[in-house]
């Protein structure tokens, strides 16, 4: 099915919680790819995370210096915004997948967060 970009349901490629905790120990880790409000990002999220909220993703994907084929992980609160914000950089060109269950299953999972 092929769904509008900002529909916040839809099968998205994802990567795991204990898949991402590997990822980042790696030596070209992902690019993190908060789209929660700045509100939330402050609250808690992964420590390197660059915070982007999906409404704003559109007009700053140029602006956001993803190297060249290096993978993008899209991470909202619970799955929900990280689909539409994937969409918008798979379109672009950026290897991009979002967290699968969002920072909801990163805190559940035991993973560090940092406040800003």
């Amino acid at each position: 099915m092929n769904v509008p970009w900002w529909f916040p349901f839809g099968s998205v490629p994802e990567i795991g919680p204990a898949d991402l905790a590997l990822a980042l120990a790696a030596v070209e880790p992902p690019v993190l790819l908060d789209v929660r409000t700045a509100t939330e990002f402050a609250s808690g999220h992964l420590a390197g995370a660059i915070n982007v909220p999906v409404t704003l993703l559109s007009g700053r994907i140029s602006s956001l210096g993803i190297p060249e084929g290096r993978a993008v992980v899209a991470i909202c609160l619970s799955a929900h915004r990280s689909p539409p914000a994937v969409r918008l950089l798979r379109r672009a060109g950026v290897h991009a997948r979002q967290l699968a269950g969002g920072m909801l299953a990163w805190r559940h999972a035991g993973n560090p967060v940092v406040r800003s």
